[in-house]
């Protein structure tokens, strides 16, 4: 879950709101000097055996020197407290020691043991340290402390113990590892899962809002819980009416007979707070406001979002929405329909997540008429507090998902958005679609739920680095979740083709082709047995044409053949109905034999009139396209590829190569906090302080200095234009290669000089390097998406290539490696035509050190090495273009969060 930094007007240094393992929500925030009174009475309350594990001795006045040191104003000391609903559960301190190291405790009340809060105040302290410096922690305790120990054992930090008579040494490194944030992760899905269980397995629900008139949409939705059979009890919150629907109403939440798990907010948008106050005051875990005029409204419409939030987390309650369509929950006996829409959702495994509420209509009608079964469904609209990283999380380890859908115009934390699928597409397929990604699109996307779209660049880059699905519409998100949630993981993209109709045939394979399909030719031993069964005359090759007169049992033959023959991984059925054969038999034979086959399968009936959307026996997905079929299937080995690949290894930096760049961007911004783009010399410098090496530059602003410099080089040199701020240099002429001698040197600075305005003649002198392929690796950076990472053709001929592929970092070598083979240029990077091999080995390292860059210096707001020469044997980043700015905070991998508002 990932948190809030507080409301705007608050002045905390720290101030986050996180969950505790029982789902519960509390903030971690800076210890405060009017603490000290609740800080005593902390330690006073607790236990004599919980004092002395923490200050070695069971005397009360050490906590309260201790506590007294904390909150003076004056302390050096790093504090945190964890708070619930104004009381403080913990305190967790880093006292600085000196040279990085800082000397860590915390101190849990006697009744939240075992929830994980100290396990959080120790990844927040960690997250607070290493803001300031602090490299590791050490502490000291009692050898009988087996709970401290176990916490610092378990939050996955890198730890060393070492006992000493009746105590132990424990010292941790403060850096996230990957272990560490794997942990973390682990603890939210646990955490997440436990707070949304009263909006997803509610067990009372109550409708605040449900009129008689049946056009309302409270009174829609009631009707909805009612009709689909809910299995917990109902309420209706409604002072001016007695009953709704059949259903008693009461006044206001705090008078209903029982505390309702779930509330469904159906009243206008000013009434909306005062209700949500009254379910909160209550006890309600949940909420769905389903009001429009927040958020998307402007300013006021923000902050009223936001009390809206403040007043939910302050009672520990999560909430969907505003601007939403409502829930669905068909997970177990919960039957639970609290959305105003048309359509009676079908109980399945696929959980879906929706942020317009126009799309999940979309979405609910056609689950329903491709008979796709539905786990969870979930309008988030504005997503004021539950985000698609909430319901990931929630999800992931959810036996009763199979698959997720999520259709998603923007990602508020895109970096913890990845870990979650990634986590989740290991286990089971997702597939998004990504709305908002033209410049239409996202103009009408900030007004629809006021939140900024990210380009498709950024979605695409962030599915392959995460595993995730990328559906290209709404169509092909129902096709793709039909077939994912249907059948099992081919083994590879092999398709065999069986049908009616030659010329169908063949645009079922040139559309598989595009897919990545193929359809390889059948074996002449599988081809007999085929005509063994059916005859001669027909065409069995792959695709299989059993001609227009094919009757169900030749269907059901061939499909049995062709699955027994173990030569396709995939099995596609296509049928042209025909009055020669009923195509409902048609499809009852091919159900017959798809139920017996382990292959994944997928059945294209056209001009049947409306057939089924599924074989029954099976489930196979019935299609009425090619295309649509074909795209599904694609995907799903897409997928299987992926699930089946290794991950790749990430390279950590050579030591200090991080600090040292640090260090180079923080004398620049130091220098100008602004930022600014920078000179040759300054990206030299911060490029060899990472690791990068670049071709030898000189900037010289007179003939005679150019000449200098060129006679220095034992070949030719290349003169262009110095100024960083100029790009297409060499369109505009001014770049002059193969430059020997005195007087051609003289001679093409003059040239540059003339085309550039005046005063800004400066010029650079560098060595030519051997010809090869000319690539572009850079950084860029979208605004609230954070970093990519882009391998592209490079030079004089990038706008004709048009040939790119973006990386999301952080990433494996096989990333970067599979990254490369989706440019167009791959053939010739790989010797096409007998031709030398590039040094990939070469490559590979220089867009890894990249990654570096963009991962660990987010004040690096631009770096485009262009071009990158790579030959056989060298590679040379020949030109570099950076800019650094401060950056946006980024989130600390280990300290999870509420959703962040400001």
């Amino acid at each position: 879950m990932s948190v809030a930094a507080g409301h705007p007007s608050g002045s905390s240094p720290y101030h986050v709101q996180v969950l505790l393992t029982d789902g519960s929500i509390a903030t971690i925030r800076s210890v405060r000097p009017a603490d000290r009174e609740a800080l005593y009475a902390l330690h006073d309350h607790a236990s004599d055996e919980a004092i002395r594990l923490r200050f070695f001795t069971v005397a009360r006045p050490a906590a309260h020197h201790y506590v007294d040191v904390v909150c003076a104003p004056t302390t050096r000391t790093t504090a945190l407290v964890v708070e619930q609903v104004g009381a403080l559960l913990a305190l967790g301190t880093a006292e600085p020691l000196g040279d990085g190291t800082a000397e860590v405790s915390f101190f849990v009340a006697d009744s939240r043991h075992g929830h994980g809060v100290g396990t959080l105040l120790l990844e927040h302290l960690a997250a607070a340290a290493r803001t300031s410096g602090v490299r590791r922690f050490v502490a000291t305790v009692l050898a009988t402390n087996t709970a401290m120990i176990r916490v610092f054992n378990d939050v996955g930090f890198e730890t060393r113990l070492q006992r000493s008579s009746d105590t132990m040494t424990l010292t941790m490194e403060t850096a996230a590892t990957d272990r560490a944030v794997a942990a973390a992760d682990a603890r939210e899905r646990r955490a997440e899962a436990a707070s949304l269980r009263p909006l997803l397995h509610p067990r009372v629900v109550a409708v605040a809002g449900a009129g008689r008139r049946p056009a309302s949409v409270g009174h829609a939705v009631l009707q909805n819980i009612v009709d689909a059979g809910f299995s917990g009890s109902v309420h209706v919150v409604n002072p001016g009416v007695r009953e709704v629907a059949g259903v008693r109403a009461h006044p206001t939440v705090a008078a209903l007979p029982e505390v309702p798990d779930l509330v469904v907010v159906a009243v206008p948008a000013p009434r909306v707070a005062a209700v949500l106050a009254d379910a909160a005051e209550a006890g309600a875990r949940a909420a769905v406001v389903l009001a429009s005029g927040f958020r998307e409204r402007g300013e006021a419409g923000r902050r009223a979002e936001w009390s809206l939030v403040e007043v939910a987390r302050g009672h520990g309650m999560r909430v969907v929405g505003p601007n939403c369509l409502g829930i669905v929950s068909m997970a177990g006996r919960t039957r639970l329909d609290a959305t105003f829409a048309t359509v009676a959702p079908l109980p399945g495994r696929l959980a879906v997540g929706s942020q317009s509420g126009g799309v999940g209509i979309a979405l609910l009608d056609a689950s329903v008429r491709h008979r796709l079964g539905l786990c969870y469904f979930v309008s988030l609209g504005n997503k004021a507090d539950v985000s698609g990283n909430d319901l990931l999380a929630a999800w992931a380890d959810d036996p009763g998902v199979g698959a997720a859908a999520l259709y998603l115009e923007s990602f508020g934390n895109p970096v913890k958005f990845a870990r979650l699928a990634r986590y989740f597409a290991e286990r089971k397929p997702l597939v998004v679609l990504g709305g908002g990604m033209t410049d239409s699109g996202r103009r009408a996307g900030l007004a629809h739920t006021a939140r900024p779209a990210v380009p498709d660049s950024a979605l695409s880059a962030l599915c392959a680095h995460a595993g995730a699905i990328q559906a290209r519409d709404l169509s092909e998100l129902v096709d793709i979740s039909r077939v994912v949630t249907t059948q099992p993981l081919p083994a590879g993209p092999r398709v065999g083709v069986i049908g009616n109709a030659a010329g169908l045939g063949v645009l079922v394979a040139d559309a598989g082709l595009q897919h990545g399909l193929t359809t390889p030719e059948l074996s002449p031993g599988l081809r007999h047995d085929i005509g063994e069964r059916v005859g001669t005359g027909y065409g069995t090759l792959n695709p299989v044409d059993l001609g227009a007169g094919a009757t169900p049992q030749m269907y059901e033959s061939v499909i049995q053949a062709v699955c027994d023959a173990d030569e396709v991984d995939m099995v596609l059925v296509v049928h042209v109905a025909t009055r020669l054969a009923d195509p409902d038999e048609v499809l009852a034979a091919a159900d017959r034999a798809l139920d017996l086959c382990g292959t994944a399968a997928a059945v294209v009936c056209i001009g049947a009139g409306s057939p089924p959307g599924v074989l029954p026996s099976r489930q196979v997905p019935v299609f009425s396209s090619v295309d649509g079929a074909t795209a599904a299937l694609g995907a799903l080995a897409r997928y299987a590829a992926w699930r089946h690949a290794p991950r790749g290894r990430r390279t950590a930096p050579a030591a200090g190569v991080v600090d040292r760049g640090r260090e180079v961007v923080r004398e620049l911004l130091d220098a100008e906090p602004a930022g600014r783009r920078l000179s040759y010399a300054e990206s030299a410098r911060l490029l060899d302080a990472v690791g990068i090496s670049t071709v030898e530059v000189a900037v010289v602003d007179s003939a005679d200095g150019a000449v200098g410099v060129a006679v220095r080089q034992p070949g030719p040199v290349v003169l262009k234009a110095a100024d960083p701020r100029i790009r297409h240099k060499t369109e505009q002429g001014l770049v002059v290669t193969d430059v020997r001698g005195t007087r051609a040197v003289q001679a093409a600075f003059d040239r540059l000089v003339r085309l550039l305005p005046p005063g800004e003649g400066s010029v650079v002198v560098q060595p030519q390097v051997a010809a090869g392929l000319e690539l572009a690796v850079g950084v860029v950076r979208h605004e609230g998406f954070g970093p990519l990472v882009m391998i592209a053709a490079g030079g004089v001929h990038a706008d004709v290539w048009d040939d790119r592929t973006f990386l999301m970092p952080p990433v494996t070598d096989l990333d970067v490696a599979r990254a490369m083979r989706r440019l167009r240029l791959w053939p010739l990077l790989a010797g096409h035509g007998g031709a030398p091999e590039a040094d990939l080995q070469a490559l590979e390292q220089l867009v890894l050190r990249v990654a570096d860059v963009a991962w660990e210096l987010p004040e690096v707001a631009e770096l485009d090495l262009d071009p990158v020469v790579v030959g056989p044997d060298t590679i040379h980043c020949v030109d570099a273009r950076l800019r650094v700015a401060p950056a946006e905070q980024r989130e600390q991998p280990a300290a999870r969060r509420l959703p962040d508002l400001v």
